[in-house]
Order: structure tokens, then sequence, then C-alpha cells
């Protein structure tokens, strides 16, 4: 009897989890087997990212661990360092010790994407990410470090260093964040009578000449009026071309200070699709796929999500359009998939990935939000309910869903915690104080 196929899975965010997950409930047992590999234990909700730096949601919940959802599967804790599948071999490098290389049948490069970053002196040293659970977390406790070191300084410049938070990148992913931490900071004001809210300077700075792309120009403006507001200073059709040591230079002429740079400028795919000998890839280092999922020309290779080029068939007009990169195309492209490589394995033809884009939500701080979907478009609390609403249907499994449910349920009777736990950053430093005294 021949042995059954392995399928490896590259990637354990939205598309290898779900790719996996769904997998596991449509092949038999002994069908196949299934290994996932990737350099984290869980998947994360990005989404969530915003609220949970903001104390609104606990952060271990916007987090799925996949040895606990993909019981059927092996997942493997590592980083796949280079692919070969002409030979369909993976090189893992683990946690601790040596590669080692592992054998496949059928290959799904979900490896997802990484920051766009761009040379500009002072982004390594100052900048910080947000696309992980632990950045959100750090940008929580450095937020609220900065307002006690503002009220206890005595040094002017400093203190309006420390008050003067930047992030670049005028997506959804930056100005939820950018939203977000505003509105955490200012509601801490109240335990910090030293701080004015007018104290604080909040900079988004956007290269192109819009905030939010993903949804209509008036919903843009909109935004950025709300914004504007909560004097929150929005500089459009601006660049970054210094940070280094905190001092900021936009190409708008402006120069200032800043203790808090965040840069949210972007994504491209994970440089591994480049690197995997026998894949094809285009000028974006995107895998070419056809619109089953499979690798273009490549047999038993397939991929989806941020890695791949996906063609859009929803968009008739435009026969090179391609899928966004999106939450919304990776999950449903997962189910595709997993369908696909079931159909597949017993016979059959796949079928096309066809969605349409349903549109978007986006939070704006606590009940204040903007959404638009199948072109209506809400603004304010009832966006805001949209937004919360159409995330927690999406967030893996039923146990993260009433987690989510029920930190929002205790944040209508209790005001958030407002508390930097810096020793998560350096745990051992009080320790190593005291080994030399």
């Amino acid at each position: 009897m021949a042995a059954a196929p392995h399928i490896l899975i590259v990637g354990g965010g939205y598309v290898g989890l779900y790719t996996a997950f769904n997998l596991q409930k449509k092949l038999r047992r002994g069908e196949a087997r299934i290994t996932v590999v990737d350099p984290q234990p869980n998947m994360t909700y990005q989404p969530f990212l915003p609220e949970a730096a903001a104390g609104a949601i606990e952060p271990r919940h916007v987090v799925v661990p996949l040895r606990r959802v993909l019981r059927r599967c092996q997942v493997l804790t590592g980083l796949v360092t280079a692919l070969d599948h002409e030979r369909k071999v993976a090189s893992i490098e683990p946690l601790e010790g040596e590669t080692i290389e592992v054998d496949y049948d059928i290959l799904v490069l979900a490896a997802g994407s990484i920051a766009r970053t761009l040379p500009i002196p002072g982004l390594a040293e100052q900048g910080i990410g947000f696309r992980t659970v632990g950045e959100a977390i750090y940008l929580r406790n450095h937020v609220i470090s900065r307002l006690d070191l503002a009220s206890t300084t005595k040094d002017a410049a400093r203190r309006q260093k420390a008050l003067t938070f930047v992030f670049i990148g005028g997506g959804y992913a930056g100005v939820e964040a950018f939203a977000e931490l505003e509105d955490m900071a200012r509601g801490a004001l109240r335990y910090y009578p030293e701080i004015k809210p007018t104290d604080m300077q909040w900079t988004l700075v956007e290269a192109a000449e819009r905030i939010l792309p993903e949804v209509s120009r008036s919903l843009s403006l909109y935004t950025v009026e709300r914004l504007l507001e909560r004097n929150m200073d929005i500089r459009l059709a601006t660049r970054v071309e210094s940070m280094v040591d905190g001092h900021v230079v936009l190409t708008d002429g402006a120069e200032f200070d800043a203790e808090t740079i965040v840069w949210t400028a972007g994504i491209k795919a994970n440089p591994l699709a480049a690197l995997a000998k026998g894949l094809p890839v285009d000028d974006k280092g995107r895998l070419v796929c056809t619109a089953e999922l499979q690798i273009k020309d490549v047999p038993d290779a397939w991929s989806a999500g941020d890695t791949a080029a996906v063609p859009d068939l929803s968009k008739k007009d435009d026969p090179n359009a391609l899928c966004g990169p999106s939450a919304q195309h990776a999950v449903r492209q997962a189910k595709r998939l997993a369908s696909n490589i079931t159909v597949v394995l017993r016979g059959g033809a796949p079928k096309k990935y066809v969605h349409a884009y349903a549109g978007s939500v986006a939070s704006l701080g606590l009940r204040k939000g903007v959404a638009e979907t199948y072109g209506v478009k809400v603004r304010g609390w009832p966006a805001w309910i949209m937004h919360r609403t159409y995330h927690v249907s999406r967030v893996p499994t039923f146990n993260r869903k009433v987690r989510v449910v029920a930190d929002w349920t205790l944040a209508l009777f209790f005001r958030r915690e407002i508390v930097s736990l810096g020793e998560i950053q350096h745990p051992r430093r009080s320790f190593e104080s005291a080994t030399r005294h």
C-alpha cells in the first residue's frame, strides 16, 4: 500500500491555519499527513491588534494556538529557510539546534507578508513595527511609560519629545493604531493631572494624497476631519526623510523630536517565495497562481493570501486584476484551497476562486468608526459596531470569540487598565541590578 501523501503548509497565519483546519475536517484519517511550519506557535488575528494595544482586548485573546486548533496536524515551530520544489524538500531552522530537512508531496506556501520598509536613516534604530501581538504589547507599554516620564521630568524638551507620537502609513493598520492609541492616551490623562490633552502631539504621515485608500474619498475625508477634531496632525503627500536619534525630518519642511515612531507603511510578500527553487514569482515577489490557487505550471504546489498573485475573477472588466492582500480574501481563499486539494487528491478537478470584495470596516477609537460595505457608507458608532461584529465573526474558534466578547462586555462597566508593564521588555533588569550590589 502506498504511503499517504504528505502535505506541507509553510506559514501559520490566516491561510496556513484555515487551510490546515479545513483539510483536517475534509480528509479521512490516513488519507494524507499534514504538517504546518511557522516561527510562531500561534496565529495572530491582526485586525484586533489596535484594540489589544489600546487595552480594549486582552492580548492573549487575539492569538490562536496552532496545536490546540490543528489537532490532526503536526505543527513544527521553526523558520523555513529554503524550499526546493524540484526535490520537494524544505529546510527548516528550529528554535534551537541544526537545520533539518523535511520531504513533502504537496506544498502550500502561505508564508504571508512582512513589513515593507524604506532606506530611511534612523528607521531601523527608532521605528516600532505593528504586526505582532508582541509589538502591540510593547507599544502600549511604551506609550504609557512616556506619559509617566512626561509627568515627572523637569526638562521641557524631553517632556515634549516624550509626548510626541508619530505614525507612518495611512492604511487601515496605521489609522486604526493611531486612533486607538490616542484614544487610550487621552483617557489615561485623567490620572496624569500634570498633562493636558493639548500637550500631546499625535502625527500621522502618509505619502499619498489620502488615507484609507480601501474606502471612498468621502469616508477618507470624514476620517481626516474626525481626527483633526481631536487635535491630531494629519500630513498627506508627505514622506519621512530622516529619524536619526528620534529627530524626525519630513519632506514638507517640518522637523521635531519624537520618542515614539510607529511604522505601518505597507507590506510586501515574504521573501521566501522569491527564494524558493522552482516556483515562479511576479515583479513584486509574489507567487504566480491560477484562479484555482495552484502555482502556475508547477505540479503539487499551491498558494494564497499575501504571498500569492491570484486573479480576481470578480472584476470582469479588468482581466489583469489581482486579489488584494486582505484577511477577507485570505480566509475565503484558504477554504477554497483546502477543498481543491481534497478534490485533486481524490481524482477530481479544482474549482476557481471567485469573491467580490464586500467592503471594509475600521475603528477610530472607542465608539468611533467608518465602514463601507457593498457600497453603503456608515459612520460613527454604527460603523464601530459593524467593525466589532464583523471581526468577532472572523476571528478563529468559538473559544476566542467568547473571550473577545467578554473583554468588550467588561469594558462597558470598567475603565481601561492604564498601567505600563515595563519589566516585560526587560524582565531581568532588577535581578541583574541586585547582583551588582
